[in-house]
């Protein structure tokens, strides 16, 4: 899929003007990066939550090594 190139973009392209016409590109390249955008946040938040979790572990692991020590 990484290999796709100018000609294959440009077919596509051409392939996606045939079927759902000029009208509706513009619609569908919108909600195409309203999806990618959406996307992109739940999978920061998603990291966000995991990495803060991790931190928080980390500190419990730390306050229990020096209240043992």
């Amino acid at each position: 899929m990484a290999n796709i190139g100018v000609p294959g973009l440009i077919l596509i392209l051409i392939l996606a003007l045939i079927v759902f016409g000029p009208a509706k590109l513009p619609q569908l390249g919108r909600a195409v990066g309203q999806t990618l955008k959406e996307f992109k946040r739940s999978t920061k938040d998603i990291v966000d939550d995991v990495t803060e979790e991790f931190t928080l572990e980390d500190k419990k692991v730390d306050v229990k090594k020096n209240t043992n020590a």
